[in-house]
């Protein structure tokens, strides 16, 4: 008996055997009909189909070929090693700022997630997706440890042009550092008037960059010095329903901030 590394191996070495056994994992399926969706000549399927016969994967299903119980358990566990081996690569680059501790959700759910890094061309890549959502959004939402005066920009345009509304908790020190400069207060304090903007400050900081716009939500990542490497945003249920769970508890554990408590 071939030990599971090496079924794993068979399976793995040819693209056909595994499109095989999910085509049949899906159901009933003749060698025609195999031969139409995989290209695989004939002579290959006797193969293939031989081989999973042998391991109790198939069986006859009149004149076609129909996956067994334990077939269709290797076909889905294989797909899902695909999706995560698949996962993996495309977050191993920004695997190192992903803030695991706090984000209660499975990472395959970032399978179809939009990445944006630096690059030598265009180094502001991230926070220009950033804006570009910000842009579109009629809601923004969200709880981070830092306010750009790019993003506050934006957002003070469209809230009190009335094309967008605002909730956001943030740290003091995010805060701190927009009353500081005079222009920045300014237009935190406009935003502020507005009427649909509401902003509240945590006192003990906020760990993580995450803003909701509309459906969507978007993870900034930085790494240790500050320095923003990555956006990734997504529209997965999953993903949003952490992230609102997480803003709802942060908000509780905030103040609103008033206009008038800004440092001069």
């Amino acid at each position: 008996m071939e030990s599971a590394l090496e079924e794993i191996e068979f399976l793995a070495l040819s693209s056909n055997r595994v499109e095989v056994l999910r085509l049949l994992s899906d159901g009933r399926q003749t060698r025609t009909d195999l031969a139409d969706a995989t290209g695989a000549s004939q002579a290959t399927l006797g193969r293939i189909l031989s081989d999973f016969e042998d391991r109790s994967w198939i069986r006859h299903d009149g004149n076609a070929y129909v996956a067994t119980a334990t077939g269709r358990l290797v076909a889905e566990g294989f797909t899902d090693l695909q999706a995560i081996l698949e996962t993996e690569a495309k977050l191993r680059e920004i695997v190192d700022y992903l803030p695991t501790h706090a984000m209660d959700f499975d990472l395959r759910r970032l399978s179809d997630a939009t990445i944006t890094t630096p690059s030598a061309t265009r180094p502001n890549a991230p926070l220009s997706r950033l804006l570009d959502v910000l842009r579109t959004g009629e809601e923004v939402r969200t709880f981070s440890h830092t306010f750009n005066e790019q993003t506050l920009g934006v957002v003070r345009d469209r809230v009190t042009a009335g094309e967008q509304r605002f909730r956001g908790v943030f740290g003091r020190n995010a805060i701190d550092a927009l009353a500081d400069e005079s222009e920045l207060r300014r237009q935190l304090e406009a935003l502020l008037d507005a009427d649909d903007a509401e902003i509240r400050v945590r006192e003990e900081g906020v760990p993580i960059a995450i803003m909701i716009v509309d459906e969507d939500v978007c993870l900034l990542l930085r790494d240790e010095t500050g320095i923003l490497r990555a956006a990734v945003d997504t529209d997965d249920d999953a993903v949003r329903a952490w992230a609102e769970d997480s803003l709802d508890h942060y908000w509780r554990t905030a103040t609103p901030l008033e206009a008038d408590a800004l440092s001069e």
